[in-house]
């Protein structure tokens, strides 16, 4: 059999593996292997260019993925049974990879809804958010009773009633950094621009107080924010009544706002990735962090986040700081995580999951380095906690756990108004209030399940599309979402339980 350079990719010179582009049957001859594969390898997974000592470093990405357990002959299939963590001490080398990007190509803009604190919105939502898993039903009844009794017809500007409900908020200390992340979860979700009005439900009796919430101010700089609990309204029914009447004043309030044309400096995105496969790294991720380069140069801002999915990469990210002092946050950030995991009796290797190890990838290294692949070139310019409001534009990150849903939802406590979110195994979900596009990172599952992806990054191996073109259609698709498309999520009505703040802490 002739050797065929079609079927697997290296991607450095460095490299101690090639990653298999098709299920690859023994006896399969590549051009970069001088044997035949002794067995069968699937596609995604990775393949021994020559042979590797037990204990010795194992590259991918120019980077080392982990050690070789065992033995590893050339043409060997490497994975779980012969790869392991292994030591992996970075050089952070704080600042020395900063490379600003080249000035943007022309102004461009999309149609948003301008809000009085100077943000943007890319959706008009009327939002029901909870203090607590007591005023959850509540919450979502007088959703119903609004998609119920029609009304919401009478205001075409207004996307829809999203109720944001969760399972904490009470049994919960007031005091610790568990209070205190779910406070700016809950006042971020208020503040978002994607939202044209909140309606805010407490029970009454919860740790988390409304009065608390609102501080002394109002959570929002357009007035149009409304307050209630269900012990002092009266109960269950007159709470839907009186929360339905003041919902639909809230409505006629936002349906005045429509789309005018804004910047791309008000344009913010949050990276995600899930379900991830070994095509996350050389496809979707890549691109994705080519028009997360293309909107920075434009004024806009992206968020990476999963701290636990930079893990073993981070390196990557304190070298394109802004400041030493910047870079230090993402080790700090690194540093808690290790603390918390040791303190909960968890590894912070414990990813990668077992779809993803089902579809090539071994360690958390290796699935870390593709990860980071989202967030460009661009320089680092902040670090965050979890929700806290983002102030900087440019490329940032947030720090979050790597459980997608919960790290959206800190994405959009932040102020993200737009998601993207890149998927090898095939990720099904939506963020209201916040539109998400979803981008399949190889072919085969993108004609699987069409129906919930946006834009196949697949068609890099499958057809020969460049990094930056396929880059450049996810950036305009940006600008498209951004002023009213809908995405697949959205059409199918994703949006309702993905809301997933961050719970630590003891429960009381």
């Amino acid at each position: 059999m002739i050797p065929d350079k079609t079927m697997a990719i290296r991607l450095s010179p460095d490299d101690d593996v090639v990653v298999a582009l098709a299920d690859l049957p023994a006896g399969t001859r590549l051009a970069e292997v001088a044997v035949p594969l002794p067995a069968a390898v699937p596609r995604g997974h990775k393949i021994a260019l020559r042979p590797i000592a037990a204990g010795a470093p194992v590259r991918r990405y120019g980077q080392i993925i982990g050690a070789a357990t065992g033995p590893i002959a050339a043409g060997d299939h490497v994975h779980v049974h012969n790869l392991g963590m292994g030591a992996h001490d970075q050089d952070y080398a704080f600042s020395t990879d900063l490379r600003p990007l080249p000035a943007a190509d022309g102004a461009r803009q999309f149609m948003g809804y301008h809000r009085a604190d100077g943000s943007v919105g890319t959706r008009n939502y009327l939002g029901i958010l909870t203090s607590v898993n007591c005023s959850g039903s509540v919450a979502r009844f007088i959703a119903e009773a609004a998609d119920r009794d029609g009304w919401l017809a009478d205001f075409p500007n207004v996307d829809g009633v999203v109720p944001i409900v969760h399972g904490t908020g009470c049994g919960m200390s007031g005091k610790d950094e568990g209070y205190a992340t779910l406070f700016r979860t809950l006042q971020g979700y208020a503040r978002n621009p994607n939202f044209g009005a909140i309606l805010l439900i407490g029970l009454g009796c919860e740790v988390m107080q409304i009065p608390d919430l609102i501080g002394t101010g109002r959570l929002r700089g357009d007035g149009n924010f409304r307050y209630m609990t269900i012990q002092q309204t009266g109960g269950t029914r007159r709470t839907i009544e009186a929360g339905t009447a003041i919902l639909r004043e809230m409505a006629a309030a936002a349906n005045r706002v429509t789309r005018q044309p804004a910047g791309l400096d008000h344009l913010m995105v949050g990276l995600q990735c899930g379900g991830s496969d070994g095509y996350s790294g050389i496809t979707a991720n890549p691109a994705l962090g080519a028009a997360s380069d293309l909107l920075v140069a434009h004024g806009g801002t992206t968020i990476l986040s999963e701290t636990s999915e930079i893990y073993g990469a981070e390196h990557l990210l304190t070298r394109r700081a802004v400041t030493p002092e910047v870079g230090a946050k993402i080790v700090e950030r690194i540093r808690w995580w290790e603390e918390y995991c040791a303190r909960n009796g968890g590894e912070m290797d414990n990813n990668p999951s077992p779809g993803n190890k089902k579809g090539g990838l071994t360690t958390i290294l290796e699935k870390s380095l593709g990860a980071v692949a989202k967030g460009g070139t661009a320089p680092l310019t902040q670090v965050y906690k979890f929700a806290e409001p983002v102030s900087e534009r440019g490329f940032v990150f947030m720090d979050s756990p790597g459980y997608d849903p919960c790290s959206v939802t800190g994405q959009i406590a932040s102020g993200a108004n737009l998601v993207a979110f890149t998927t090898g195994r095939g990720s099904v979900s939506g963020y209201k209030p916040t539109p998400c596009i979803k981008l399949a990172t190889n072919t085969e599952m993108y004609a699987r399940m069409s129906e919930d992806m946006d834009i196949n990054c697949g068609d890099i191996i499958s057809d020969g599309v460049s990094i930056e073109a396929k880059g450049r259609e996810i950036f305009e698709m940006f600008l498209r979402v951004a002023s009213g498309e809908k995405t697949r999520s959205e059409d199918l009505g994703f949006g309702g339980a993905e809301f997933v703040p961050w719970q630590m802490g003891a429960v009381m």
